[in-house]
């Protein structure tokens, strides 16, 4: 009996889910702090032929997302681990650039994939303000610390800055993409890079994904019907439980600020 047990392959599986960064005062969105312990223990399990990433994001902050990627290739490595991930509704933006940490990627035909670039969005109100008689006064120690002020009117070499930012942080997501993908990319036939995003079929057809299916028939398909399927997740607790059903004006801000980034890619 216990040599029947030994010989079943196992796999780690873990999931990524929510806007990347900072998702509100009492929520947790997925940053590296907070995954940092989850994604070490699941490297860890020592008998475990690979790690199974599944991640449902639309993305949010590049930083927190090249940790996430730096620190999952870097246990890879170090554990001598296939890591194959698996895109569920959407794997976007720095959703996308975490699951090119991965090297095998998996969607379903309906995932959204893709959105490689960088966005910055904001509002005017200098005609509001003048409207209703409001007067806008700054002061700042550093003649460019107003930048793009929403009250103020907009400045070209404030956007010309902010422009060569989001072109800095775009070379580096394509750079990490092309690391990831190498030849699997098709090119020719759109331009990847251009912040677009395809369904899951669509993205197979450009390489940016290995195949179509779900994380439960391709690890069964690759390890045999009886894999063990070990997930690790994280626990939510008491006092963050507590913390985020007591303020339900928190709350409903939260939700509608999550809600507008999801709602880029239809959901």
């Amino acid at each position: 009996m216990f040599s029947f047990f030994k010989k079943k392959k196992i796999v780690a599986h873990l999931k990524l889910s929510g806007v990347i960064g900072n998702a509100g005062k009492f929520k947790q969105g997925i940053d590296f702090a907070g995954q940092e312990e989850i994604i070490k223990k699941a490297f860890s399990l020592k008998k475990a032929k690979c790690v199974a990433i599944t991640i449902n994001s639309p993305g949010g902050s590049p930083v927190q997302s090249h940790l996430i990627y730096s620190f999952i290739r870097q246990q890879a490595k170090k554990n001598k681990k296939q890591v194959i991930v698996f895109a569920e509704d959407v794997a976007a933006s720095g959703g996308y650039l975490i699951a090119c940490a991965g090297d095998e990627i998996y969607a379903n035909s309906s995932s959204i994939i893709g959105s490689i670039g960088v966005i910055y969005s904001s509002f005017g109100f200098t005609e509001l303000i003048k409207k209703i008689g409001v007067e806008r006064r700054v002061h700042t120690a550093g003649k460019n610390k107003s930048t793009l002020d929403p009250f103020l009117e907009e400045k070209n070499e404030d956007i010309e800055r902010l422009k060569n930012i989001q072109l800095d942080l775009h070379k580096d997501f394509i750079d990490v993409v092309e690391k990831s993908r190498g030849t699997k990319l098709k090119k020719s036939e759109v331009e990847l890079f251009s912040g677009e995003f395809w369904s899951g079929s669509k993205s197979k057809t450009l390489g940016l994904v290995d195949g179509i299916g779900n994380a439960h028939e391709i690890l069964k398909e690759k390890f045999g019907d009886d894999v063990i399927i070990k997930k690790f997740e994280k626990t939510k607790g008491w006092l963050s439980q507590k913390l985020s059903s007591s303020n339900q004006i928190d709350q409903f801000a939260n939700i509608l600020d999550e809600r507008s980034i999801w709602q880029r890619y239809g959901f």
